[in-house]
């Protein structure tokens, strides 16, 4: 069906709203096969449902990845014009899905250790309420990448990224602390204040990564000097590496949220206290535009909230 501006002339076709329904739900998924769930279709039948509201809008809606899809920013426009209107249609036709179906899960990813010490207690509320989350763990680099191609809906990274294709805002600081575990301490005292790095050179090094960057980032900021003595023992996560060096391992530099609670209980003790102790601040990211699924903007919203307390 055509209408007909002022003038007279053909405008643009006026897509079918069953089309429109089925674009919401890839733009608001992620995927044609988890929409085709949420609908109650064939996949190949949003394929093709797809493939005509492209035809008739004569622009492309979605990039095909390998994992799900990506809108392009057509697609986040259209999601945008239409999504109220179809959602108040449904509500009172009284077509509404149940809370469980109506929006998609919320794609969120992130640091292993922020999210089970910090997030996921943050957003508990929300799943109770009916959101539903799908949380990954990752390094930042790789999981911006996939942010940017559409397989997450909020990422939060340890650094700001460059350029205009992301949005980022500051969510939490991260202070760093040198710490071991009482046997360690007693041995070393208050040297570390007094000696510097040589007061830990008995001391067997505790790190989640051969290269040391945390460790390396520490020496170079309180100490000034350049950390080169190899790990001990290395665990390719952050509680792992806790869990060590309380056992008695050695002594590690770790976020102090993570270890706080095993410093106020005597598990571990902080070597050293530092005036200006590293600090990093974590941003909560996620692509422009306002998001097709209404509970990003809650998992969003939270989070920030909750960051403040952090």
């Amino acid at each position: 069906m055509r209408h007909h501006d002022s003038d007279g002339a053909a405008a643009q076709p006026v897509a079918d709203l069953n089309l429109l329904r089925t674009f919401l739900a890839v733009h608001r998924s992620g995927s044609f096969t988890a929409a085709a769930g949420l609908l109650g279709l064939s996949q190949p039948t949003v394929t093709t449902q797809i493939r005509a509201l492209e035809r008739q809008t004569g622009r492309e809606l979605f990039e095909r990845l390998p994992r799900g899809v990506a809108p392009t920013a057509v697609a986040d426009e259209l999601a945008a014009r239409v999504a109220g209107p179809l959602d108040a249609l449904a509500a009172v036709s009284g077509h509404e899905a149940a809370a469980h179906e109506r929006a998609a899960p919320v794609h969120l990813a992130g640091p292993a250790e922020l999210l089970c010490a910090r997030v996921l207690p943050a957003l508990a509320p929300l799943a109770a309420e009916g959101v539903r989350l799908r949380v990954s763990p990752g390094l930042t680099e790789p999981l911006l990448d996939e942010l940017r191609a559409g397989r997450h809906d909020l990422v939060i990274a340890t650094f700001r990224p460059r350029g205009r294709a992301l949005t980022a805002v500051p969510l939490t600081d991260e202070e760093f602390v040198l710490v071991a575990a009482p046997v360690w301490a007693d041995r070393v005292k208050e040297r570390p204040a007094l000696e510097g790095p040589a007061a830990l050179r008995s001391v067997p090094l505790v790190t989640y990564a051969e290269d040391l960057p945390i460790a390396r980032r520490y020496w170079r900021h309180v100490f000034g000097a350049r950390l080169s003595r190899p790990a001990a023992v290395t665990v390719p996560d952050l509680r792992g590496v806790l869990a060590a060096v309380v056992a008695g391992a050695g002594f590690s530099v770790l976020p102090r949220y993570l270890c706080q609670a095993e410093l106020a209980s005597g598990a571990l003790v902080s070597l050293h206290e530092p005036e200006d102790p590293p600090i990093n601040t974590g941003y909560l990211v996620q692509r422009p535009g306002r998001p097709g699924n209404p509970d990003v903007t809650r998992v969003r919203d939270v989070l920030i909230e909750a960051g403040r307390t952090w």
